[in-house]
């Protein structure tokens, strides 16, 4: 017996721009999945199904460092490309890596931190 990841979850501000934002991170499709006012949930769906990005609306603000984070790989390994894409979607350059180190350490715009790799 074992199981499967279904969604890795993201608590946001705002679950729908969040979705967007990782949507044109990755190319998949971002779909809402409940419109509640308070309790606005988005998907963001790879073409294979699962695993899903979840993104769920709650009243508490990103506090501290993520425990778990997601780390990207551009298309084509052009990382500063893609560093620039990045940000003009709205990502920020955190750093706190090693300086022989080949990632990148960015946050998204509410905050969670993610790694570019080259």
């Amino acid at each position: 017996m074992y199981s499967t990841i279904g969604n890795i979850t993201f608590d946001c501000a705002d679950a729908r721009s969040q979705a967007l934002f990782w949507a044109a991170v990755t190319g998949w499709t971002a779909r809402e999945q409940d419109d509640t006012p308070g309790h606005v949930e988005y998907s963001v769906e790879p073409p294979e199904g699962r695993p899903r990005l979840y993104f769920t609306t709650v009243p508490e603000r990103k506090t501290v460092k993520n425990r778990l984070h997601l780390d990207v790989i551009p298309q084509g390994h052009d990382q500063q490309a893609e560093l620039a894409r990045l940000t003009a979607l709205g990502a920020t350059v955190v750093g706190g890596q090693p300086p022989d180190a080949g990632w990148i350490v960015c946050a998204d715009p509410e905050g969670n931190e993610f790694c570019l790799e080259p």
